[in-house]
């Protein structure tokens, strides 16, 4: 057998002729070129398409956004200026992404800029050039899209950069920060190399996206703890956020009335900026523009707004049993006494009325009168409750596919990180 297989190789090795030993032959042939004259002409007749894209600034002319957009055409320039529909849903709309087709001679063939009008559907205005070289506009409405995604990253100097690169909306990483502020202190115990994962929803016009919906399920790793959330609505019942066991992540009180800051003074003594003198200082002020909206954070009646010396521009809410808020400093007041609001609404803006160095929000929890640290209050509110037996199975189902989704989210930031 040995002998056969030795044998049965070397005839394997031994097929074909060797290539050093086949002949070579040269073969030269006179090729006639095509006319150069048609060919550039068929050049010169050919044209092509180019597209871009630009925000729209509150500052910008016909002319300056036609500029960034890379087109030259007075005649396009001149049917924005005057068409109504033109100069109020383009010119009239900052913010919004404007898509153009321009000729290769940069002038342009036609002109589109997309908005919602509510969570279902959305319009389209399409400025085209006729054949005649006069501009027409037609507006459509068609259905918004839904679909999912996945976002993820490492902080290493804050969380606002690290959503920064994940490309991550503003708005998802304000609801990321609600799910888990029972948990994590966001203004001061997040450290480097704390990651997160979450899965969002957005609904999206023409594959853009036009609007950030909910978080759907998120995870955060913070000083080596795990935290899962999963958004769940049993049917006829309020949804809200779950642990990956069924306990409830909601809480009565949000843990801050600004969406996303930073504090610049804590629950503590300090040095009083316009006095010169150490006081309690018995709240938290929040650094943020002028503008900025406040929010109540829990559900409640207004029980002042008006002007109250030092502070300015205030907000009281009841949230009974004792408890209430104050938000003062506010460059506006959105809410009167009496109004009922609820955890979340937007009740003023922040300022700098009353004895303020600078725009800033103060605010302080009081409870039955006396004041609390707000952040510490937020935590002790213990979650609403666990999950019915007949809502589980559900559940359980719900659970299993976000859990593989940032699983797979997790995974990828992981494998980012390691480059």
């Amino acid at each position: 057998m040995l002998l056969t297989a030795g044998g049965g190789a070397f005839a394997v090795a031994s097929l074909g002729p060797d290539p050093a030993a086949l002949p070579v032959r040269q073969v030269l042939e006179n090729v006639q070129p095509l006319p150069l004259a048609s060919q550039v002409e068929a050049l010169d007749a050919f044209r092509f398409s180019l597209y871009s894209a630009e925000a729209v600034r509150a500052s910008d002319t016909a002319e300056s956004l036609l500029a960034r957009l890379g087109v030259n055409d007075a005649a396009a320039a001149a049917f924005l200026r005057h068409d109504a529909l033109a100069r109020t849903q383009v010119l009239g709309a900052p913010g919004r992404t404007v898509g153009v087709e321009t000729t290769d001679g940069r002038n342009l063939l036609r002109l589109k800029v997309r908005w919602a009008v509510d969570n279902t559907s959305f319009r389209r205005l399409v400025i085209e050039r006729q054949p005649d070289g006069s501009f027409a506009t037609k507006m459509e409405t068609a259905p918004l899209v839904a679909s999912l995604r996945v976002g993820s990253g490492t902080i290493r100097s804050s969380l606002f950069e690290a959503v920064d690169d994940a490309g991550i909306p503003d708005a998802v990483t304000t609801q990321l920060v609600d799910i888990f502020a029972g948990d994590i202190d966001f203004h001061r115990n997040l450290r480097g190399g704390d990651r997160f994962a979450v899965v969002y929803e957005t609904l999206e016009a023409d594959g853009e996206a036009m609007r950030t919906g909910r978080v759907v399920s998120a995870q955060f790793v913070n000083a080596g703890r795990t935290l899962e959330a999963v958004w769940f609505q049993e049917p006829g019942q309020r949804g809200g956020y779950y642990d990956f066991a069924g306990q409830s992540l909601e809480r009565a009180y949000l843990a801050s009335p600004m969406e996303v800051s930073r504090i610049t003074s804590g629950f503590a003594m300090r040095m009083h900026p316009i006095h010169n003198t150490w006081r309690a200082h018995k709240g938290v002020d929040y650094g943020a523009p002028t503008g900025a909206p406040v929010r109540s954070i829990g559900d409640g009646q207004v029980e002042f707004a008006g002007r109250q010396n030092g502070y300015g521009n205030v907000i009281e809410v009841d949230h009974g049993k004792g408890n209430s808020t104050l938000y003062a400093h506010l460059s506006r007041i959105d809410v009167r006494v009496g109004q009922r609001v609820q955890r979340g609404d937007r009740i003023g803006a922040v300022g700098s009325t009353g004895w303020a160095t600078g725009p800033h929000l103060h605010f302080e929890f009081k409870e039955n009168g006396t004041q609390r640290d707000p952040l510490e209050v937020a935590r002790r509110h213990a979650p609403a409750g666990e999950l019915t037996a007949q809502a589980r199975a559900q559940f359980g189902v719900v659970a299993g596919v976000m859990r593989t989704q940032l699983a797979a989210a997790a995974s990828a930031n992981l494998v980012a990180s390691a480059r």
